[in-house]
């Protein structure tokens, strides 16, 4: 062997350092190319680092969440050199410490029985889809059209069970044996199941999904399996804050150079109620509440292909009207023009969607997991309301407008649920039309 050294790598242009999230390969352990080192993170997005070549890792020389520059040595190995005798050494080693492997004279028959479906020590979680996979594994996989239900099927010789090289080309070797295999559960008489329905769906052109639109169908489904959700309405009064805007909307821009859309004012009014409820500001984890030290909040935004992203005001409630505004401007420019950064995206708390923006009254919007509610603001419409006066009750045009909060019947009940979104209301019909700009 060889010694060498893992360097912290280059992650764009503007990128100088990475703080190192969590090694995935001890000290002693042995690794494959391609298999994850080391998971890192920037300011813009998380990446994994795979390993450059074969190896066994010899020192971290920087510990979890310690700050290291690009370029610099973050850990010493071995790599294995690749020659005649220390392949043969390197062979008999490995076949006398990995596990049996069924040979390729093995039967399906008999593979299925030495490799059984439900391997509970790999690193893929077949019922919730957390499935893990290595750039590398994943690169090999679409090059074979191996889905990732049945790359879960294959047992893993890496740490905690992870999915090797050397694992995946064994399973091709042999013939790919679990390449039709149905998974094996236990029937629960009590559970539901969804009926096998022949529907007709009809003919017509066939438009395939992208991946981000089906990474949207697979996070909306799971969000509405995970969280029970129940939807509460109430309407505003805005005419007053909408006058404020349209007063104020040209002398905003002439002064600081930024729009002021209602989405601000809409932030603003929800940031005030989070500080009322803080229960609202919250996610599960497991039998556990997480009440956020952050306010951040998200705005549902569609993108060109109309795919929906939710980039993140953060910190919104230190920051001033401008400050966000500010941020709702450049964060919907990048949205349009399909720029937003991994960091853009991250870290919501609540989210806020603004259905009215498409002529919607109100919507029923569904949780962005892992967040406990989300709010649709419908159209501002002017309707005639009848209004209580000292001198009697008149009938006048009000801008007018719904709102709906979608909330985790797990965590919130409806009164909590109920009273924050009175609260947003009350803070929209109660805007202080004397502020400045």
């Amino acid at each position: 062997m060889t010694e060498d050294q893992l360097l912290m790598p280059k992650m764009g242009e503007s990128i100088t350092e990475g703080t190192i999230l969590n090694w995935l390969v001890a000290e002693g352990d042995s690794f494959e190319e391609g298999d994850i080192l080391v998971e890192v993170a920037t300011d813009k997005v998380d990446n994994e680092v795979p390993a450059p070549s074969s190896g066994v890792m010899k020192k971290h020389l920087f510990e979890p969440n310690t700050v290291v520059a690009v370029g610099t040595a973050i850990a010493n190995y071995e790599a294995l050199e690749r020659t005649a005798n220390s392949e043969s050494n390197q062979k008999e080693i490995s076949e006398e410490t990995k596990p049996e492997v069924p040979t390729k004279k093995a039967t399906k028959k008999s593979l299925a029985k030495s490799m059984p479906i439900a391997v509970q020590h790999t690193g893929f979680t077949v019922p919730d889809g957390n499935l893990f996979v290595s750039p590398l594994i994943k690169s090999i996989a679409q090059q074979q059209h191996i889905s990732y239900e049945e790359l879960a099927r294959i047992s893993g010789t890496g740490k905690d069970g992870r999915l090797r090289k050397s694992d995946l080309m064994q399973y091709i070797e042999e013939g790919r044996p679990f390449k039709f295999a149905q998974p094996v559960a236990q029937a629960d008489p009590t559970a539901y199941r969804i009926p096998q329905l022949k529907l007709d769906k009809g003919t017509g052109k066939i438009v395939e999904m992208d991946r981000m639109r089906q990474m949207i169908a697979d996070h909306m489904v799971y969000s509405k399996h995970t969280s029970p959700h129940v939807t509460a309405y109430v309407e505003a009064d805005l005419t007053e804050l909408v006058a404020w805007r349209n007063a104020n909307k040209i002398p905003f821009l002439e002064k600081y150079g930024q729009k002021l859309t209602f989405t601000p004012l809409f932030v603003q009014a929800v940031v005030k109620a989070v500080k009322d409820f803080p229960m609202i500001n919250v996610s599960v984890d497991g039998s556990n509440i997480i009440v956020k030290e952050h306010i951040n909040i998200g705005m549902a935004t569609a993108l060109p292909s109309g795919n929906l992203i939710v980039p993140v005001v953060k910190d919104a409630d230190q920051k001033t009207l401008l400050e966000i505004a500010t941020d709702v401007n450049r964060l919907s420019g990048l949205a349009r023009e399909n720029k937003l950064s991994g960091d853009d995206i991250k870290g919501s708390t609540f989210t806020i969607s603004n259905v009215g923006t498409f002529g919607s009254i109100m919507g029923t919007p569904i949780i962005n997991q892992p967040e406990a509610a989300i709010l649709a603001t419908g159209i501002i419409k002017k309707r005639a309301e009848v209004m209580e006066r000292p001198e009697g009750d008149t009938i006048e045009i009000r801008h007018m407008m719904y709102l709906s909060l979608s909330f985790d019947h797990r965590i919130v009940d409806g009164y909590l649920g109920g009273s924050f979104l009175r609260r947003i209301a009350d803070n929209l019909e109660q805007f202080d039309v004397s502020r400045a700009i």
